[in-house]
């Protein structure tokens, strides 16, 4: 699969990356059927799966229950294949989500990420916001928190996964990357996409099939030969446990 460069920084990633959401939590989740998690043995299998498929890039996040306790398990050994992206600020347990934006919150959500995925540094970190974009940017110095982060090399890059339009465009003199939920059924990102592409911020669509909501031939197709910003996008991240369906994803976007 072609791959791409994540804005201006040093990492690439192809076109189409693998959102692990599903392979650890299947709690408070917007897709339109219900699904029982996969168990260890299928998990790994899938994750190498993705991985033979030519995906790479793996997204996941405390947030996703056990999925980074199972990338770590399944692919620690073919760390070098992929570019890993994870999250701070949000956790879940209990079946609910809990969010801490502080300095010292986000150090140990990172330390515990890092005994999870069983390696010493991540290659991209992003901010998981609860909504308040601006507010947590603003009020806890996140940026701050992590570029020091970057700096220390405990990741390769930093960015933030917001939900507004005038939060992520807060973000941008400061992130490498950016995280937006954009496809057929929501546009509104656009101004935020065209603007990352003119500063050199890379960007990763999530729900790009609008959480199980669309057409994967049709999202995908939109995303990648019609919407006017397609250029300005590092990479759509697709969740599932069918890498049958990831097969076809990547045939898509092929033709």
């Amino acid at each position: 699969m072609d791959r791409r460069a994540l804005g201006n920084s040093d990492l690439d990633v192809t076109r189409i990356g693998y959102g692990a959401f599903k392979i650890g939590r299947n709690l408070g989740a917007k897709y339109p059927d219900a699904y029982e998690l996969p168990d260890d043995d299928e998990s790994d299998a899938l994750l190498n799966a993705m991985l033979d498929l030519g995906i790479g890039l793996i997204d996941t996040a405390p947030a996703y229950g056990l999925s980074e306790q199972r990338v770590g398990r399944a692919l620690a050994e073919r760390r070098s294949e992929f570019t890993l992206s994870t999250k701070v600020g949000e956790t879940f347990e209990s079946g609910r989500s809990a969010w801490d934006f502080t300095p010292e919150a986000i150090r140990s959500s990172l330390n515990r990420s890092l005994e999870r995925l069983r390696c010493e540094s991540v290659d991209l970190l992003l901010v998981h916001s609860d909504g308040r974009d601006i507010e947590i940017q603003r009020e806890h110095g996140i940026s701050d928190t992590m570029q020091r982060l970057r700096d220390e090399g405990r990741t390769r890059a930093i960015g933030f996964s917001g939900k507004t339009e005038a939060g992520l465009m807060e973000s941008l003199p400061w992130a490498d990357a950016i995280m937006v939920e954009y496809h057929l059924d929501a546009r509104e990102m656009e101004p935020v996409i065209r603007a990352a592409g003119e500063m050199g911020v890379g960007v990763l669509v999530k729900k790009a099939l609008g959480s199980g909501h669309l057409d994967p031939a049709a999202a995908l197709t939109f995303l990648t030969t019609e919407s006017p910003v397609r250029d300005s996008i590092s990479s759509i991240v697709i969740g599932s446990l069918s890498s049958a369906r990831m097969a076809t994803n990547i045939e898509t976007i092929r033709d």
